[in-house]
């Protein structure tokens, strides 16, 4: 949930407030922190929770709206399990599909929360290697210090598109 989470942050915000808002949602929320508190929630108090000091991101209400939709999502279509996204799917044009229809992500996202899954947690379906980001992306990242290098990266190779 909490990649899930970052990944909807991700958007006009740097890449550490984008995927510290994870921990900070769950440090303000405590045990409610899972996809169906989330989407129980009511939205009110979620926007509440957003843009208490510091504001969880520079758009508050929205991304409070974002990540209650993807919750309430995950909710009616997998139980509240983000891991059903991957779970019992055969190909990994399956699962991305499957992560293209969380409200607010496309390909980009799906690619890069696909490469992280496949990078970090061994998710690996028929075809993954196609699916991996073939853009400067937080997939890129293994430790804090790489950062730097993975903005300088991302830049050039905005420059150069």
């Amino acid at each position: 949930m909490a990649l899930i989470v970052g990944l909807v942050l991700y958007q006009q915000v740097p890449i550490e407030k984008a995927f510290g808002g994870p921990a900070e949602l769950r440090s303000r929320l405590g045990s409610a922190y899972d996809a169906a508190s989330l989407a129980a929630m009511p939205l009110e108090e979620l926007e509440e929770v957003f843009r208490r000091r510091p504001a969880l991101h520079r758009f508050p209400a929205n991304m409070a709206k974002r990540v209650h939709a993807v919750a309430t999502y995950l909710v009616d279509t997998y139980d509240g399990d983000p891991a059903k996204l991957w779970r019992d799917a055969e190909t990994a044009a399956d699962v991305v599909a499957r992560i293209e229809k969380l409200p607010g992500f496309g390909e980009y996202k799906a690619r890069v929360y696909f490469g992280v899954l496949s990078e970090r947690f061994g998710v690996r379906p028929d075809g993954w290697e196609q699916y991996l980001p073939d853009w400067p992306s937080i997939v890129d990242i293994r430790d804090p210090a790489d950062l730097p290098d993975l903005k300088a990266r991302k830049k050039a190779w905005k420059e150069s598109s």
